[in-house]
């Protein structure tokens, strides 16, 4: 069944008005009269409509664009957190290898002899050569503590650099996802400035001497040739081996241990995982 528009009697009765103002109008005209009306009521609907639906649109892209807002912010918050923990982490790292006995008095990021030396040791300490031993040993450590403060500044670097998504994997990732991010992004070049330091260190702390010593006396053993040994590259693996060891250690008491988060937003951002 068609249904029949009411048309506003407003507007009716202003188009009789026009048509019939002098009380002498033909029938036509009336019906005229009530078409023009309803047309324009229809527009004046129409219009209304449209105005509504392009309010409504309207409300919903400011309501889109507040949580796409929102999820920026807490983006923004998370990468903020994540650098703040990466640099609080590398600080305290390079802080701790730095120091006399960083390396040397920590068994687990100690540097000891390298392996075709240490297969030997026997062989050298029967040889009275048990003080040079020692030496030698102490010395690589003393090289790669004074190298150690090199990569503060390289780490706050890369640190500035690190993207929204980067910091997003890292969150969710293992307990030492920054660590690897770290590694993965300042490992080469860090083995580039740590190299010539800790070649001038050990110059300065005695390792060449020592290393001179041993070589001397290991000439006439068999099997006991050193020559093509990069004692330089050595200490430099073994000395960013430890030290990432200590900066993984830092991220993993500021992922499970509150006390650690030293800062407020470190707390919010790590708390929100747990």
């Amino acid at each position: 069944m068609k249904m029949i528009k009411t048309v506003p009697m407003g507007a009716f009765a202003v188009a009789m008005f026009l048509f019939c103002g002098n009380g002498f109008c033909q029938l036509s005209d009336v019906l005229q009269g009530a078409k023009d009306a309803l047309v324009s009521g229809e527009e004046t609907t129409s219009s209304e409509e449209t105005t509504s639906s392009e309010e409504t649109g309207s409300g919903e892209e400011a309501a889109s664009g507040e949580e796409a807002a929102s999820g920026e912010e807490a983006d923004s918050q998370i990468s903020m957190g994540l650098k703040e923990a990466l640099e609080v982490g590398a600080k305290n790292a390079v802080s701790m290898v730095s120091k006399v006995d960083g390396y040397y008095g920590d068994p687990d990021i100690k540097i000891l002899l390298p392996e075709k030396i240490r297969s030997f040791e026997s062989v050298l300490r029967g040889a009275g050569l048990d003080s040079q031993v020692d030496a030698f040993e102490e010395s690589m450590n003393r090289a790669a503590e004074k190298a150690a403060p090199e990569a503060q500044e390289l780490f706050v670097d890369t640190i500035k650099t690190m993207s929204i998504s980067d910091a997003q994997e890292i969150l969710q990732g293992p307990d030492d996802a920054a660590t690897q991010y770290f590694r993965e992004k300042t490992g080469p070049e860090l083995a580039k400035r740590f190299e010539p330091i800790v070649e001038g260190s050990m110059a300065e702390v005695g390792v060449t001497r020592y290393y001179q010593d041993i070589q001397a006396q290991l000439k006439s053993v068999p099997l006991a040739d050193l020559s093509g040994f990069d004692l330089n590259q050595y200490v430099t693996d073994k000395a960013l081996d430890g030290l990432f060891l200590m900066v993984a250690e830092e991220e993993k008491k500021i992922r499970e241990n509150p006390a650690a988060r030293v800062t407020d937003l470190l707390q919010s951002v790590f708390s929100k995982g747990e």
